[in-house]
């Protein structure tokens, strides 16, 4: 699972090419509409997950919407995972220090009943992700088009194709706060439920689920 980076509504050009004439800005003079793409992709079955969000790129942001991926899955696909593992780039939204996305993370592990193993990328190394790979194909796919509005930028992102599979679209207009974080109280019960590879403890977390576990 990853985020990329911001897409800017209208007029502008991203240095694609398409045919006819169409006319774009070169230049950003305040663009007033944007959205964070963020992208979850299973890779056994190829389905690719696409969240389209108004407001800021944060560990609520992210968590949510792989509540929304976990809500969407069937009751049997739910019952037949034992264990989530999610690939990460080791973002600030989603560090392996990050407090709120940690704590959020508990939270999710909880309420589902699954362990889930947090596996970072080294620095410099996103490109490993194989979220990575579906933003390339999404930039490919709509190209010199023109994101005028929400609803040409969804479209747009509904006909890619990866594995051979369409993607799931949605978009979010939730209004998402920054630079929350836990006091040193609230993180020692955080940690408590945290299993932290001794030998690369920022970079594979596993989140353990404690029923019953409280957060102030």
């Amino acid at each position: 699972m990853d985020c990329k980076a911001t897409v800017n509504i209208g007029r502008y050009a991203r240095g694609g090419k398409t045919r006819g004439d169409h006319r774009a800005d070169d230049h950003d003079m305040g663009c007033h509409e944007k959205y964070v793409p963020f992208g979850l992709v299973d890779e056994d079955s190829g389905q690719l997950h696409l969240t389209f969000g108004s407001s800021y790129k944060t560990s609520d942001f992210i968590v949510d919407n792989l509540e929304a991926w976990w809500d969407s899955l069937s009751a049997q696909e739910q019952a037949q995972t034992q264990r989530i593992q999610l690939k990460v780039d080791n973002g600030p939204e989603s560090s392996g220090v990050r407090t709120q996305f940690l704590s959020r993370m508990v939270q999710f592990a909880n309420r589902i009943g699954k362990a889930i193993q947090l596996l970072y990328f080294p620095p410099y190394h996103s490109k490993y992700n194989p979220i990575e790979r579906c933003w390339g194909i999404l930039e490919q796919h709509w190209n010199g088009a023109l994101l005028v509005n929400a609803k040409t930028m969804l479209e747009w992102a509904k006909t890619m194709i990866w594995k051979g599979i369409k993607p799931i679209v949605r978009l979010c207009r939730k209004r998402y706060e920054k630079g929350l974080s836990l006091t040193k109280h609230d993180m020692r019960k955080v940690e408590a439920c945290l299993e932290r590879n001794p030998a690369l403890p920022k970079w594979d977390i596993l989140v353990k689920p404690v029923p019953g576990m409280f957060f102030s």
